[in-house]
């Protein structure tokens, strides 16, 4: 393909992914009630589990209502679509790659999907208790007076750092796969990858509670170790398929 073309095919995927993205996004437009309730869920429950509390969620102005329509339709449809923009990103890439590597890059598709899906689940899943904790900072005798964009924003950007951060084991493999990161140095630093995936989860964790960071930090330090033994799979598999000449030193003569 020309560079022309390139372009071309480059803009033809764009536009797929984006129209896969605008039409999840009115599709979730349509069903707005339900995806407030949905997403609400956590604020109501912890109300139901505090009935003394008078906290409550709240429009503070006009388009309010209207912004908070729009924005999490779009967060919806970017959620929901994630498979059709995921695969036209892998779709834009298969031409250049051999056959084994297309192999491989489906794969990364195949994992990158249910992963990221987990990781919004457990955000999600978790939210009920990380609300608890930090509506329980409020001293006694006054009340919270939640602005639903402000709920809304901590819950949406909650969830996605969970999305995202399941996402890391994909990234060590992949750094296997081009041959930046041996499973031998994966299991070498293992006592420093936990530090920094705590910390990891302590920065991107939009509560500051302990209970989230452990949270979000055990399953990541699970997939670290998992990735691992996929590394060390895909290393025998290396090992095995390398030809003997490569490790013949340079100056001893050659058996043919």
């Amino acid at each position: 393909m020309t560079l022309t073309e390139h372009f071309k095919e480059f803009r033809r995927r764009l536009f797929i992914a984006a129209a896969a993205v605008l039409v999840a996004s009115i599709v979730a437009g349509v069903f707005y009630d339900q995806v407030f309730a949905f997403l609400s869920e956590p604020f109501n429950d912890y109300r139901r589990q505090n009935p003394q509390s008078t906290i409550s969620l709240n429009f503070g102005e006009a388009t309010s209502a209207l912004s908070n329509l729009i924005s999490l339709s779009i967060f919806v449809g970017v959620v929901a679509s994630s498979p059709i923009w995921l695969y036209q990103a892998w779709a834009f890439v298969v031409p250049g790659l051999t056959r084994k590597e297309k192999r491989i890059s489906l794969a990364f598709v195949g994992s990158i999907v249910p992963l990221f899906l987990l990781g919004c689940w457990l955000g999600y899943a978790i939210l009920p208790k990380s609300l608890a904790i930090l509506y329980g900072f409020s001293p006694e005798g006054t009340s919270n007076i939640q602005q639903v964009s402000m709920y809304f924003s901590f819950v949406t950007r909650f969830i996605l750092v969970f999305g995202l951060g399941f996402l890391f084991p994909v990234v060590l493999v992949a750094l296997n796969v081009v041959g930046a990161m041996p499973a031998t140095r994966l299991i070498r630093g293992w006592r420093v990858a936990i530090v920094l995936i705590f910390v990891f989860a302590a920065v991107a964790t939009p509560t500051a509670d302990p209970f989230t960071m452990f949270v979000f930090a055990a399953p990541l330090v699970a997939l670290y170790f998992a990735a691992y033994f996929v590394c060390r799979i895909l290393d025998k598999r290396k090992a095995a398929a390398r030809p003997d000449w490569l490790d013949v030193d340079d100056t001893e003569a050659s058996a043919l």
